[in-house]
């Protein structure tokens, strides 16, 4: 996709080709609620004969956690490229080296060596976008390209307003909006983030992930959101518009792995290697309306993809995006206190 070039300095890794066989059996997927195309599963279970069991979760900690834990039977997890270094660090995932697999060599170049997992040892693309506010301009008409939508809330969206409870996607924008840097563990400057998110608060009618069917049926009239989510909303509902927060706002990328406890290895590696397929990974952005990392696709996308705004970032605020990653542990303790102050 268009941004993807801006979004960092990605190498590119060597490609070596290898053979996959087909082999009978299970996968369990342990992935994001309502982001997971039904008909790709339907071509993966019936080439391999694998029947696919999927449980969701709503957040990256919630996802972290629960694998932390252990037996929790999933074959597969799909985290954001900036918790992908914790699940690595702790031994939690499989060393799989998707690098080495067939359809390897489809992986676009930005995406074949990144920094959260350097040559692709572990994870594949599945998902890139970007976190803004989604809003009703029928409520609103004015500027929707700022995070004043949801830390100074204009007076026609005040108990209109929802929030998705990803901690690390909310401290980066209240941090923007008050002019620090991403990852800042400046006292003063998270002294105003605080003061900020409390008496923001009051103006939200919710923190809640479910941002798809409330903005729909009209419980919500503005979020924060990922842009996928609010593409999907615009297209049954044209009043929905993104918003690209001018004062800043992240990149991120989900991306498939295999859990060190996986007891259906072979079937893991081979829906790695198939969802690498450029008309598999359009399939899946079919569903969830992202753009993905893989070369070709963009040849089986929809064609209400190709130029919509929430996919290809505007020329205008492509230089306000950064790259999401995470925090070192000094700043994201004190984001921890201010968030658990916040959840009172």
């Amino acid at each position: 996709m268009t941004w993807m070039k801006t979004a960092a300095a990605f190498g590119i890794a060597l490609v070596a080709a290898t053979n996959t066989a087909s082999a009978a059996g299970q996968l369990n997927i342990y992935n994001w609620g309502n982001y997971t195309s039904p008909d790709v599963i339907k071509k993966f279970e019936e080439k391999y004969d694998v029947k696919v069991t999927i449980t969701d979760y709503d957040s990256n900690d919630t996802a972290l956690a629960k694998v932390r834990q252990g037996g929790t039977g999933f074959d597969i997890a799909v985290p954001s490229q900036n918790y992908l270094p914790i699940w690595i660090k702790e031994g939690l995932l499989l060393e799989t080296d998707p690098n080495g697999m067939e359809n390897f060599k489809n992986v676009a170049p930005d995406w074949a060596n990144p920094e959260f997992d350097p040559g692709r040892k572990y994870s594949v693309p599945w998902a890139l976008g970007t976190v803004g506010v989604a809003v009703n301009t029928e409520v609103y008409k004015g500027d929707i390209n700022t995070w004043g939508i949801i830390f100074e809330t204009p007076e026609e969206l005040k108990g209109k307003v929802n929030v998705v409870p990803e901690m690390n996607d909310v401290m980066f924008g209240a941090i923007k909006y008050v002019g620090g840097d991403q990852c800042t563990a400046d006292k003063t400057v998270l002294k105003k983030v605080r003061d900020l998110l409390v008496a923001a608060k009051p103006n939200w009618i919710a923190m809640e992930y479910n941002t798809i069917e409330k903005m729909g049926a009209g419980d919500f009239k503005a979020t924060s959101d990922w842009n996928g989510s609010a593409l999907r909303q615009r297209l049954a509902h044209p009043s929905i518009h993104y918003g690209y927060p001018k004062e800043g706002f992240v990149y991120w990328s989900d991306n498939v792995v295999v859990l060190k406890d996986a007891k259906n290895v072979e079937n893991a590696k081979l829906f790695q290697n198939f969802i690498m397929d450029p008309e598999i990974a359009a399939g899946l952005s079919a569903f969830h309306r992202y753009a993905n990392g893989i070369s070709g696709s963009d040849k089986f996308m929809p064609k209400d993809m190709e130029a919509a705004p929430e996919v290809n970032v505007p020329e205008e605020f492509k230089s306000k995006g950064e790259l999401q990653f995470m925090c070192p542990p000094e700043a994201q303790a004190l984001y921890t206190r201010i968030w658990t102050e916040l959840q009172k």
